[in-house]
């Protein structure tokens, strides 16, 4: 059975996909890539791919989909199958990208927990009651992963290329999946990602946010099932 790799979002690590690792990892091998060695898109995918199996199928959540989408521009043979999640095939906005210096000066001067507190983790999730468990989970993983991880990411997210004539060459199994109401990659990313590959399936889960993997945890992984035995 074809092994699954799963690129997690921006300062998270593998418990951002605790449910779905779980759940998937009792009938094939998951391979959590993660987002730290680098400061371009490139140089992140290139990491991620001299590691993989010859062949796999790909998942990533927001910065995850992006690197996921820069390794199947630079191995579109290796991909079996494509899963992206609350993600944007577009280039940054030029006022997403002033935003950027600043929160990388104060995350390196020693208020990472700030910059997430107040610039980032808001715009995460829906309403529920295990909102603040999630973010305190979010927290702790970005805390984990430390500042010049942080200013890393951020630099490659910069830099990022448009991904849409990539998306639109790929013929294998996809999934594009969104939270509802996800506010960082809102829903017309999601149909533009659909309309590129016209064999995807798009699910849109109720009740999620930015986070679907772990705010609704058992939807996303029956989506995920179903686009790995498609």
């Amino acid at each position: 059975m074809i092994p699954l790799v799963l690129i997690p979002g921006m300062m998270c690590d593998a418990r951002l996909y605790g449910p779905q690792i779980a759940a998937l990892s009792r009938r094939r091998a998951v391979l959590l890539a993660p987002l730290a060695d680098a400061d371009t898109v490139g140089g992140l995918a290139d990491a991620i791919l001299a590691a993989a199996p010859v062949q796999f199928a790909l998942a990533g959540l927001s910065m995850g989909g992006i690197v996921a989408m820069e390794m199947l521009r630079r191995a579109p043979t290796r991909i079996a199958r494509l899963a992206l999640l609350d993600t944007n095939p577009r280039a940054e906005l030029a006022e997403v990208q002033a935003r950027r210096l600043p929160q990388i000066a104060r995350a390196l001067a020693g208020d990472l927990a700030g910059v997430m507190r107040d610039e980032m983790k808001p715009n995460y999730l829906a309403q529920s009651e295990r909102k603040q468990a999630i973010l305190d989970l979010c927290m702790d993983m970005a805390l984990g992963l430390g500042p010049e991880v942080f200013a890393r990411q951020s630099r490659a997210l910069t830099t990022r290329p448009d991904q849409c004539d990539v998306l639109a060459a790929f013929r294998g199994p996809a999934l594009v999946l969104m939270g509802a109401e996800d506010r960082l990659c809102p829903r017309e990313r999601h149909d533009l990602m659909h309309r590129l590959m016209p064999q995807s399936r798009l699910a849109v889960i109720e009740g999620a946010g930015h986070l679907p993997t772990l705010e609704r945890p058992e939807e996303t992984t029956a989506e995920l099932m179903r686009w790995l035995e498609d």
